[in-house]
């Protein structure tokens, strides 16, 4: 069976994936871009805008295994934009302009449905109301043999974890303080006794973790 990943989910010291106040010109609130900084200095990074240079060091090896054998996505209404309840304006169409990095189909998880949307890249958004079971039911249907990610934000990563429906999680603590916004572990005690642990620090000042299925 196709396995359930995260990959590349920057969280804070404090444990907040995102902070407060998201808005169409804030995506991840008060917390600015100091969770995805040391993505931003990545090769991986620079080759997405077309650009060259860029770090290639662990921070890059980890950056760029995100999409590999990727066949469908699962991620959030929040991560998808910033409007709340219903859908005000199907105009918009998420953060990431004609041709979003997913070029899968992604599942947008929302309690108000909105038609399919196909964009450039092979990317289609499907927006849904499911739970995390039917919606990874879907999903992998999608993904054929191909293994599904879950993009998050930290709610929908946190859902997937207290169902322990993830088999590979890709956690990058970065070294800020954020005070306020959503956190990733809450309702989430005893997680590590389902995984294998391992980490790394990188000069960039970040500790990657990986909890792997045994």
């Amino acid at each position: 069976m196709s396995r359930v990943r995260v990959h590349n989910f920057a969280i804070s010291l404090d444990g907040f994936g995102t902070g407060d106040g998201q808005s169409l010109d804030a995506p991840f609130g008060h917390a600015g871009d100091r969770l995805h900084r040391w993505f931003f200095e990545t090769q991986t990074f620079h080759a997405r805008q077309g650009k060259t240079g860029g770090s290639a060091g662990v921070d890059d090896a980890v950056a760029r295994r995100w999409n590999v054998d990727i066949g469908a996505e699962i991620m959030g209404r929040n991560k998808f934009g910033h409007q709340r309840g219903p859908w005000e304006d199907h105009e918009w169409t998420g953060w990431w302009g004609p041709n979003p990095p997913f070029h899968t189909p992604v599942f947008v998880l929302t309690h108000y449905p909105r038609p399919t949307l196909e964009m450039e890249g092979g990317t289609t958004f499907h927006f849904i109301d499911a739970t995390p079971e039917e919606a990874l039911r879907q999903a992998r249907e999608a993904a054929g043999d191909l293994d599904v990610h879950i993009g998050g934000g930290p709610s929908t990563v946190r859902q997937f974890l207290a169902a322990d429906l993830i088999d590979h999680l890709h956690v990058v603590i970065v070294p800020i303080i954020l005070g306020r916004g959503e956190r990733l572990w809450d309702g989430l005690e005893g997680l590590e006794e389902r995984f294998q642990i391992e980490s790394v620090t990188t000069p960039s000042g970040v500790t990657h973790m990986t909890f792997t299925r045994p």
